[in-house]
């Protein structure tokens, strides 16, 4: 599903559909859960499309979020990480081995209220809960 919503808005976004574009949507698709970093990305989308570079899937990755097709995960202390879930969720993002998990929201903000209260313009959201996995915690790393 997340292969297709992608391969749509590029195209009504009248973006191409490369070999090394599709290579990349893939392993977005396959990692879907694992919110991957462009490193991570490109080691998979190369086994698929040898003549892949490191450059061109940077690329890539920047034009589909710049296109809002994709989400760019940006942190301080890590890589930036790429999500292709663009539905309103929270990611769950764990302190002890760096996973981020999708946790969708069943009420996410009306955003349209939010601008009539405030006169504040939301043009993306994004939010995070920040804690331990349940693997991080069965390995005593968690605090709960």
């Amino acid at each position: 599903m997340i292969r297709e919503s992608v391969l749509k808005a590029l195209k009504d976004k009248g973006l191409k559909i490369t070999p090394q574009r599709l290579a990349i949507i893939e392993v977005l698709a396959a990692m879907r859960n694992l919110h991957p970093g462009a490193s991570a990305v490109y080691r998979a989308a190369k086994k698929m499309h040898k003549s892949l570079s490191l450059s061109t899937t940077y690329a890539t990755l920047n034009q589909l979020s710049a296109h809002g097709i994709i989400k760019t995960l940006q942190f301080d202390a890590t890589e930036n990480r790429y999500e292709a879930n663009t539905e309103e969720h929270v990611n769950l993002i764990c302190d002890g081995c760096g996973k981020i998990l999708d946790y969708e929201v069943s009420a996410p903000a009306d955003l349209g209220e939010v601008e009539k209260r405030t006169g504040f313009s939301v043009t993306d959201t994004r939010l995070e809960y920040y804690g331990c996995c349940e693997e991080c915690r069965k390995k005593g790393m968690g605090k709960g």
